[in-house]
């Protein structure tokens, strides 16, 4: 097995039921890609690659949740989860 060091550009993100999971983000310029990868217990589990045109399509569809679950909100319904 080979060890690859984790680069530079990533951010880490909690899971949201507070447990051992994490999210990592790291974009992976050489490759031309962005890799999602799920971390349990310090160890990666998990990952997918997307290409430059995949990562723009989903951060549109985390801004259309978002703008969505605050539409929500603001009706005065709380958002689920």
């Amino acid at each position: 097995m080979t060890v690859t060091a984790l680069p530079p550009r990533g951010e880490w993100f909690g899971d949201a039921r507070h447990g051992d999971r994490a999210l990592r983000v790291s974009w992976h310029l050489d490759l031309g890609c962005v890799v999602l990868s799920t971390w349990r217990e310090g160890t990666c589990v998990a990952t997918s690659r997307l290409t430059r045109d995949e990562a723009a399509r989903l951060v549109g569809a985390l801004a259309e949740g978002l703008a969505a679950a605050t539409a929500h909100r603001v009706v005065g319904n709380p958002v689920p989860g």
